[in-house]
Protein backbone atom coordinates (compact mmCIF):
# COMPACT_ATOMS: atom_id res chain seq x y z
CA UNK A 1 0.00 0.00 0.00
CA UNK A 2 1.41 3.29 -0.77
CA UNK A 3 1.69 6.64 1.47
CA UNK A 4 -1.11 7.83 -0.62
CA UNK A 5 -3.18 5.03 -0.01
CA UNK A 6 -3.12 5.12 3.82
CA UNK A 7 -3.31 8.69 3.81
CA UNK A 8 -6.46 8.55 1.19
CA UNK A 9 -7.93 5.85 3.51
CA UNK A 10 -7.65 7.73 7.05
CA UNK A 11 -9.39 11.25 5.43
CA UNK A 12 -11.87 9.59 2.74
CA UNK A 13 -14.95 8.26 5.39
CA UNK A 14 -14.82 12.16 7.09
CA UNK A 15 -14.24 13.98 4.38
CA UNK A 16 -17.24 12.58 2.07
CA UNK A 17 -19.24 13.47 5.56
CA UNK A 18 -18.07 16.89 5.65
CA UNK A 19 -18.71 17.54 2.15
CA UNK A 20 -22.38 16.35 2.55
CA UNK A 21 -22.77 18.56 5.26
CA UNK A 22 -21.73 21.45 3.12
CA UNK A 23 -18.62 21.99 5.33
CA UNK A 24 -16.49 25.54 4.99
CA UNK A 25 -13.42 25.02 2.69
CA UNK A 26 -10.24 24.79 5.18
CA UNK A 27 -8.38 28.17 5.91
CA UNK A 28 -4.71 27.55 4.55
CA UNK A 29 -1.84 29.71 5.09
CA UNK A 30 1.53 29.22 2.95
CA UNK A 31 4.70 30.03 3.49
CA UNK A 32 8.12 30.28 1.67
CA UNK A 33 10.78 32.57 0.70
CA UNK A 34 10.13 31.47 -3.20
CA UNK A 35 7.51 33.04 -4.74
CA UNK A 36 7.26 30.87 -7.35
CA UNK A 37 6.91 28.28 -4.66
CA UNK A 38 4.41 29.91 -2.49
CA UNK A 39 2.06 31.27 -5.12
CA UNK A 40 2.41 27.81 -7.13
CA UNK A 41 1.36 25.96 -3.66
CA UNK A 42 -1.62 28.34 -3.02
CA UNK A 43 -2.73 28.14 -6.62
CA UNK A 44 -2.38 24.23 -6.89
CA UNK A 45 -4.52 23.89 -3.33
CA UNK A 46 -7.24 26.79 -4.13
CA UNK A 47 -7.58 25.06 -8.02
CA UNK A 48 -8.41 21.62 -6.19
CA UNK A 49 -10.95 22.67 -3.94
CA UNK A 50 -12.51 22.68 -0.68
CA UNK A 51 -8.82 24.93 0.55
CA UNK A 52 -9.04 29.02 0.82
CA UNK A 53 -5.53 30.54 0.95
CA UNK A 54 -5.83 32.88 3.80
CA UNK A 55 -2.57 34.12 4.42
CA UNK A 56 1.17 34.12 2.45
CA UNK A 57 4.17 34.97 3.95
CA UNK A 58 8.44 34.79 3.04
CA UNK A 59 9.75 34.58 6.18
CA UNK A 60 9.29 33.09 9.40
CA UNK A 61 8.79 36.72 10.94
CA UNK A 62 5.77 37.31 8.55
CA UNK A 63 4.36 33.84 9.34
CA UNK A 64 4.09 35.02 13.15
CA UNK A 65 2.13 37.92 11.90
CA UNK A 66 0.12 36.70 9.50
CA UNK A 67 -0.78 33.19 11.75
CA UNK A 68 -2.11 36.07 14.15
CA UNK A 69 -3.98 37.72 11.95
CA UNK A 70 -5.74 34.94 10.31
CA UNK A 71 -5.68 31.81 12.06
CA UNK A 72 -5.45 30.02 9.71
CA UNK A 73 -6.51 25.71 10.08
CA UNK A 74 -3.35 24.76 8.90
CA UNK A 75 0.02 26.56 7.79
CA UNK A 76 2.63 25.16 5.77
CA UNK A 77 5.44 26.69 6.58
CA UNK A 78 9.27 26.16 4.54
CA UNK A 79 12.01 25.45 6.82
CA UNK A 80 14.76 27.05 5.12
CA UNK A 81 14.28 30.59 5.02
CA UNK A 82 15.93 34.05 5.95
CA UNK A 83 15.28 36.52 8.92
CA UNK A 84 13.70 33.74 10.89
CA UNK A 85 13.94 29.91 9.74
CA UNK A 86 11.25 27.82 9.95
CA UNK A 87 11.75 25.88 12.93
CA UNK A 88 11.79 29.13 14.78
CA UNK A 89 8.74 30.05 13.15
CA UNK A 90 6.83 27.14 13.66
CA UNK A 91 8.29 26.93 17.34
CA UNK A 92 6.58 30.62 18.15
CA UNK A 93 3.63 29.62 16.33
CA UNK A 94 2.93 27.22 18.74
CA UNK A 95 4.43 29.26 21.89
CA UNK A 96 1.47 31.25 21.59
CA UNK A 97 -1.48 29.00 19.73
CA UNK A 98 -0.78 25.49 21.50
CA UNK A 99 -3.29 23.99 18.70
CA UNK A 100 -1.61 25.38 15.42
CA UNK A 101 -1.65 22.27 13.39
CA UNK A 102 1.04 22.58 10.82
CA UNK A 103 2.94 21.18 8.24
CA UNK A 104 6.97 21.62 7.41
CA UNK A 105 7.48 21.66 4.05
CA UNK A 106 10.94 21.69 2.82
CA UNK A 107 12.98 20.59 0.04
CA UNK A 108 15.58 18.62 2.39
CA UNK A 109 14.81 15.39 3.72
CA UNK A 110 16.43 13.35 7.07
CA UNK A 111 16.01 12.14 10.16
CA UNK A 112 17.76 14.67 11.75
CA UNK A 113 15.14 17.19 10.62
CA UNK A 114 11.99 15.13 11.13
CA UNK A 115 13.24 15.56 14.63
CA UNK A 116 13.68 19.03 14.55
CA UNK A 117 10.43 19.65 13.25
CA UNK A 118 8.40 17.27 15.20
CA UNK A 119 10.11 18.68 18.59
CA UNK A 120 9.00 22.08 17.11
CA UNK A 121 6.01 21.49 16.84
CA UNK A 122 5.41 20.27 13.55
CA UNK A 123 2.52 17.73 13.25
CA UNK A 124 3.71 16.59 9.82
CA UNK A 125 7.09 16.63 7.79
CA UNK A 126 6.64 16.82 4.00
CA UNK A 127 9.22 17.31 1.05
CA UNK A 128 8.50 20.11 -1.79
CA UNK A 129 8.18 16.95 -4.49
CA UNK A 130 5.00 15.98 -2.87
CA UNK A 131 2.22 15.62 -5.21
CA UNK A 132 -0.70 18.65 -5.37
CA UNK A 133 -3.03 15.75 -4.26
CA UNK A 134 -0.85 14.28 -1.39
CA UNK A 135 -0.18 17.79 -0.06
CA UNK A 136 -4.35 17.95 0.06
CA UNK A 137 -4.97 14.76 1.42
CA UNK A 138 -2.15 15.80 4.20
CA UNK A 139 -3.93 19.41 5.28
CA UNK A 140 -6.71 17.18 5.65
CA UNK A 141 -5.61 14.67 7.60
CA UNK A 142 -3.83 17.34 9.64
CA UNK A 143 -6.08 19.57 10.20
CA UNK A 144 -8.77 16.58 11.39
CA UNK A 145 -6.17 15.84 14.49
CA UNK A 146 -3.63 12.91 12.65
CA UNK A 147 -0.17 13.27 12.28
CA UNK A 148 2.49 11.71 9.63
CA UNK A 149 5.37 12.10 7.32
CA UNK A 150 6.93 11.67 4.07
CA UNK A 151 6.98 8.55 2.50
CA UNK A 152 10.69 7.33 2.56
CA UNK A 153 11.62 9.46 6.02
CA UNK A 154 13.11 7.31 9.01
CA UNK A 155 10.76 6.88 11.71
CA UNK A 156 11.92 10.46 14.40
CA UNK A 157 12.13 7.91 17.21
CA UNK A 158 15.16 6.51 15.45
CA UNK A 159 16.92 9.86 16.07
CA UNK A 160 18.85 9.90 19.33
CA UNK A 161 20.04 13.49 20.76
CA UNK A 162 22.74 11.68 22.15
CA UNK A 163 24.22 11.12 18.76
CA UNK A 164 23.78 14.84 17.67
CA UNK A 165 26.99 16.24 16.21
CA UNK A 166 28.26 19.05 18.35
CA UNK A 167 28.17 22.50 16.48
CA UNK A 168 32.12 22.22 16.13
CA UNK A 169 31.57 19.20 14.87
CA UNK A 170 29.16 20.31 12.21
CA UNK A 171 31.48 22.83 11.61
CA UNK A 172 34.29 20.16 10.39
CA UNK A 173 32.01 18.40 8.69
CA UNK A 174 30.61 21.40 6.93
CA UNK A 175 34.24 22.17 6.08
CA UNK A 176 35.05 18.69 4.76
CA UNK A 177 32.16 17.96 2.53
CA UNK A 178 33.38 21.73 1.22
CA UNK A 179 36.92 19.34 0.24
CA UNK A 180 39.19 20.67 2.92
CA UNK A 181 42.19 19.11 4.44
CA UNK A 182 42.49 18.92 7.67
CA UNK A 183 44.87 21.38 7.98
CA UNK A 184 42.85 24.35 5.39
CA UNK A 185 40.01 23.02 8.14
CA UNK A 186 42.23 24.00 11.03
CA UNK A 187 43.25 27.32 9.70
CA UNK A 188 39.55 28.18 8.86
CA UNK A 189 38.42 27.28 12.17
CA UNK A 190 41.42 28.53 14.00
CA UNK A 191 42.41 24.91 15.99
CA UNK A 192 44.97 22.68 15.66
CA UNK A 193 45.01 20.03 12.84
CA UNK A 194 45.85 16.89 15.69
CA UNK A 195 42.13 18.96 17.16
CA UNK A 196 40.34 18.58 13.52
CA UNK A 197 41.45 15.09 13.80
CA UNK A 198 39.77 14.52 16.84
CA UNK A 199 36.43 16.26 16.14
CA UNK A 200 36.83 14.15 12.89
CA UNK A 201 37.17 10.97 14.84
CA UNK A 202 33.78 11.61 17.27
CA UNK A 203 32.06 12.35 13.94
CA UNK A 204 32.77 8.91 12.00
CA UNK A 205 31.92 7.39 15.67
CA UNK A 206 28.19 9.28 16.22
CA UNK A 207 27.60 8.73 12.22
CA UNK A 208 28.61 5.25 12.23
CA UNK A 209 30.90 6.15 9.15
CA UNK A 210 33.70 4.05 7.83
CA UNK A 211 35.55 6.96 6.81
CA UNK A 212 35.37 11.28 6.15
CA UNK A 213 33.42 11.05 2.30
CA UNK A 214 30.88 7.86 4.23
CA UNK A 215 30.32 10.97 6.78
CA UNK A 216 29.73 13.11 4.78
CA UNK A 217 27.30 11.29 2.60
CA UNK A 218 25.25 9.68 5.89
CA UNK A 219 25.51 13.33 7.52
CA UNK A 220 23.50 14.80 3.91
CA UNK A 221 20.92 12.13 4.11
CA UNK A 222 19.79 12.35 7.70
CA UNK A 223 20.23 16.22 7.35
CA UNK A 224 23.49 17.08 9.61
CA UNK A 225 24.37 19.56 6.79
CA UNK A 226 22.98 20.68 3.32
CA UNK A 227 24.89 21.22 0.32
Amino acid sequence: MTWSDTVSRRITAPLDGAIARGAMPLRVMVVDDHPMMREGIAASLEAMGGMDIVAMACNGEEAIAEYDRSLPDVALIDMQMPVLDGLQAIARIRARHPRARIIALTTFGGDVRVAEALRAGAAAYLLKDVRAADLAQAIRTVHQGAALAAPGQRDAATYHPADALSARELDVLRLAAGGNSNRRIGELLNISEPTVKCHMSAILEKLGANDRTHAVTLSLRRGYITL
